[in-house]
């Protein structure tokens, strides 16, 4: 492990812990269709990873200056939490064993773009919000992945230098955000596939969570 010394495991939450993703694309689509946008996967698959404010500027991007990106992003929530609310959400495979065999070995923290209160009621509803020292969410840094802030404030929070910290992405914006503030970075794809400049990125590729005890 390039003769690291990891202390830490920082995990993101959609598409690494919960399931969120696969109810996240259904969403999307459905709301594309009602605004009648195309190509919206590709526009989903750039804004992975982001927060809400990075999302809206990118979905301009794509659209035009006129799309109402957060008028759209609170659509997919209405949308999202009325499946969240008659389904729930699933766990990622192998997450609970994964987090029982990292416990004890590392300390273990939580980095997500998602906004505070959704993190924490979801991490709360899949009973794993225990396993986390501490929790930073997307509304609580000024620049979204792949801007390497949340890692940064993430380590800070528990107070060991992101060298020594491993980090545990699936989307391009995650993984080009822990590398950039320098942690050893993991990626488990989930909707994207690593491209070459991915594969470039991370320090490991996984298939899934049970392959952590591999290399951790």
């Amino acid at each position: 492990m390039e003769n690291r010394e990891i202390k830490a495991v920082i995990f993101d939450m959609d598409g690494v812990l919960l399931d969120t993703e696969t109810i996240s694309w259904k969403t999307w689509r459905i709301a594309a269709e009602e605004y009648g946008l195309k190509d919206i996967d590709s526009a989903n698959s750039k804004c992975m990873g982001a927060n809400r404010i990075h999302i809206a500027e990118i979905l301009k991007s794509i659209y035009g200056q006129d799309f109402d990106g957060i008028k759209f992003l609170n659509r997919t929530s209405e949308l999202f939490d009325e499946i969240e609310k008659s389904q729930g959400i699933p766990l990622m495979p192998f997450t609970e064993e994964a987090l029982d065999y990292l416990t004890g070995k590392y300390t273990l923290a939580l980095a997500s773009s998602t906004r505070k209160f959704k993190v924490y009621r979801q991490l709360g509803a899949c009973k794993i919000i225990q396993y986390f020292e501490t929790i930073t969410c997307g509304d609580q840094v000024e620049n979204s992945k792949p801007a390497p802030d949340i890692y940064l404030k993430a380590c800070e929070s528990i107070g060991i230098k992101p060298e020594n910290c491993a980090a545990i992405e699936d989307s391009p914006n995650g993984v080009r955000s822990a590398k950039a503030a320098g942690l050893y970075t993991i990626m488990i794809p989930d909707k994207i596939q690593p491209d070459e400049e991915l594969k470039a990125l991370s320090d490991k590729i996984l298939k899934n969570l049970g392959e952590i005890k591999s290399i951790l």
